[in-house]
């Protein structure tokens, strides 16, 4: 019985999970009690667990994770400003007049939101509180508008910036390393979260286009699943959609422009969309935009301009162009916190902060307590032998490189179907991908597949994420059985594009390349 205690371990784990206690006491329940039958029946080295405080250790003070929290909070506070809605009222009156066109402007939305927040459960309740009940007066099939809203919003989780890139960029990171360590190289190579989010923007933007290819396709040939909406809706100005789109883009390219650049660390430019937030929120509650968007061109300013222009005023050879330069970067902070201090103020007053930092504490708790929580199991598990059987499994596959790499994407979506992407990333990934790096797979490339198959997990029954959200925002007359139809072709483009990455490698890694 001894041998198969790893095995054991991990069936002992999947139970816990599923049976509905909190996931990362589930996880550190597992691991000590696990712990405790290796010691009691010498299949473990019970010294191995003095590790655990310098992996703790490591993990509070990993930079890459660190960003984390900042993105949750700038994710937070768009979506506690209401930015949503007036995305989804612009693009919806922009393109409902078209058969398909509410599908399209719900995937455009969710895009853009993905790309500025990286938070699908907020995305996929704010559209199923507004876009779904807009789609059925439209007279939309509820199983097809079911699909689009929660297909839509779990675009967060693949389009940067994204919580779970900035985790698959850890694991992947130190899986790259330690394949390295054990090829005999001890000057390793280490990737960025910088590399992942370059890589992931081409498939993210694929997968779009896929969404929206389905959509006109199965509108023109079921038209009765998606007419033209016919209620009412008044087509924008160019100035309203300027307005809407414009601050969310301008966001997006802030952050990663400014990761993408090389400009700031992806902490750095977190905190940069931070502050963009809050100020997009200022606007939407009642500061005057003139004042936000004055004070958002002398920041922009003051970036770009220190950047070109760095002044030292310390330095004992400054002279009197240097002290101008200078007092003009003070001038042009000074409006900048004056603007960011109103919003601040107005957001302080309609409790937006408060929401927003009560959201990220809680997201911010849940992952790093399950990632603290899963090294300790992943552990326990390498002491039980569990690393090496895994290896040695994947390594004797048929089908050589690929046939490894076909099964660990078969068991992850699988996995997908009971467990949240956080559970996977941190206990199955640190397992599997040091071999699979060392069978030859690139890493950017591999993290980009399991990113979209990971992304998936959002959308199967019984357990999809999305799935639970559009079901409490869903209106009465949408069921559990729409829901579940709905996703099912949406399932299969995933898949596609899964099959599309894994094809044409340099969908992936050319931007890489070219930026790093």
């Amino acid at each position: 019985m001894t041998e198969y205690l790893d095995l054991i371990m991990f069936a002992a784990l999947m139970i816990a999970i599923l049976s509905g206690f909190p996931v990362s006491f589930s996880i550190a329940g597992v691991a000590v009690a696990f712990a405790y039958l290796g010691w009691m029946l010498g299949a473990m080295d019970v010294s191995l667990l003095g590790a655990l405080g310098q992996r703790a250790f490591g993990l509070i003070t990993n930079t890459t994770l660190i960003a984390i929290p900042v993105f949750v909070l700038m994710g937070a506070t768009l979506e506690k400003s209401k930015i949503a809605e007036e995305l989804l009222d612009t693009m919806g009156r922009s393109f409902g007049q078209l058969r398909g066109g509410l599908g399209i402007s719900v995937v455009l939305v969710g895009a853009l939101l993905a790309a500025s927040t990286g938070i699908v459960g907020a995305t996929v309740v704010a559209m199923g509180l507004i876009a779904l009940p807009t789609m059925l007066r439209a007279g939309y099939n509820p199983s097809v508008a079911s699909g689009i809203v929660c297909t839509a919003g779990t675009l967060g989780q693949i389009i940067p910036p994204s919580t779970l890139l900035i985790i698959l960029a850890d694991v992947m990171s130190n899986a790259f390393q330690q394949a390295q360590y054990e090829q005999g190289k001890f000057s390793v190579e280490a990737l960025s979260v910088g590399q992942f989010f370059a890589a992931a923007i081409i498939p993210g933007f694929m997968l779009v286009l896929l969404y929206l290819l389905y959509i006109l396709i199965r509108g023109a040939l079921r038209p009765q699943d998606m007419p033209p909406a016919d209620i009412g809706l008044t087509k924008p100005n160019r100035s309203e959609v300027i307005g809407a789109i414009a601050p969310p883009v301008l966001l997006i390219f802030a952050v990663l422009g400014a990761i993408l650049g090389g400009i700031a660390t992806p902490t750095e430019a977190a905190s940069v969309g931070a502050i963009g937030a809050l100020l997009m929120a200022g606007r939407k509650i009642g500061i005057n935009p003139r004042l936000i968007l004055i004070g958002a061109v002398a920041l922009i300013m003051l970036g770009i301009l220190a950047g070109i222009y760095p002044v030292r005023l310390q330095r004992s050879d400054t002279g009197a162009a240097e002290w101008m330069i200078g007092g003009a970067y003070a001038i042009l902070t000074l409006v900048g916190v004056f603007a960011v201090g109103l919003a601040l103020r107005a957001a302080i007053q309609k409790r937006i902060i408060h929401e927003a930092l009560n959201s990220t504490l809680t997201m911010t708790a849940m992952i790093f307590a399950t990632i603290l929580a899963a090294s300790f199991f992943s552990l326990v598990f390498i002491g039980l032998g569990g690393e090496e059987r895994v290896s040695h499994l994947l390594e004797n596959l048929p089908g050589g490189p690929s046939g490894a790499l076909l099964f660990v994407m078969i068991f992850v979506f699988i996995l997908g179907f009971f467990l949240d992407f956080v559970e996977i990333s941190v206990i199955v990934l640190p397992l599997v991908a040091p071999t699979l790096i060392l069978m030859g797979h690139d890493p950017i490339w591999l993290g980009v597949l399991l990113a979209i198959n990971l992304q998936t997990s959002f959308l199967t029954p019984p357990f999809g994420f999305s799935l639970f959200y559009l079901r409490a925002a869903a209106p009465p007359e949408i069921t559990t059985g729409h829901i579940y139809k709905g996703v099912v072709p949406f399932i299969g483009l995933q898949a596609l594009g899964m099959l599309l990455v894994w094809a044409m490698p340099f969908l992936a890694t050319w931007l890489p390349k070219m930026l790093f």
